[in-house]
């Protein structure tokens, strides 16, 4: 259940009250004025004058006019530090700004694991599933340029078949066993996980 946010008020009077218990302000030492106090907390001097009262009525300070803030009981700051026990300190939140932090990598680690099983899996697909095609793209120095698929026996050489021939920005479809070899073209080839080593081999021939 999420907390209530504290008034900013009720939150300095806890600082105050606890600067008086760790003996930085010690008893009956007078503390700076109400508008340096709102300089230092960047809050405005009705705040820290609310958080004055507080700190009055529960009679761990005390002030006149033209007196400043005078400092009382230690004991009064750790009676009133202890209403606000069940408040999560500083190290409590640092604690768990650390647990968040360090469960976000460990969450960025398997989901970088996860892309790379992705990539992994879909290089090994690309070999052992049929249906699906390699590109192949042909060299300007492939033996084969100039001739048809038919006249180089494509398929008795590399067992693969091509579906698509990408040529000039454009895609032809079944192509046939008479589309020539071009340089540039990039052919997409499907077979058996052997495929894709034999039609690399035979192209460089």
């Amino acid at each position: 259940m999420p907390r209530a946010k504290m008034p900013a008020y009720e939150r300095i009077a806890i600082d105050i009250a606890n600067r008086i218990y760790t003996e930085k302000y010690k008893e009956g030492e007078k503390i700076h004025g109400r508008s340096t106090l709102a300089s230092e907390y960047n809050v405005s001097p009705e705040t820290v004058r609310k958080a004055i009262k507080i700190l009055e009525d529960v009679e761990i300070v005390h002030s006149t006019k033209g007196s400043g803030v005078v400092i009382g009981a230690r004991k009064n700051a750790f009676k009133y530090i202890n209403r606000f026990s069940n408040l999560e300190s500083i190290k409590d939140l640092e604690k768990q700004m650390k647990k968040l932090i360090e469960e976000r990598e460990r969450l960025d680690a398997q989901l970088f694991q996860t892309i790379d099983n992705i990539i992994d899996y879909t290089g090994k697909l690309r070999h052992t599933n049929p249906l699906a095609p390699i590109e192949v793209e042909i060299s300007a120095r492939c033996s084969h340029i100039g001739k048809t698929v038919s006249e180089v026996k494509f398929w008795q050489n590399t067992g693969g078949t091509i579906i698509g021939v990408k040529r000039n920005g454009e895609l032809i479809i079944s192509p046939g066993p008479y589309v020539s070899i071009e340089a540039g073209d990039v052919m997409l080839v499907i077979g058996d996980e052997k495929t894709y080593d034999r039609v690399m081999n035979f192209l460089a021939e």
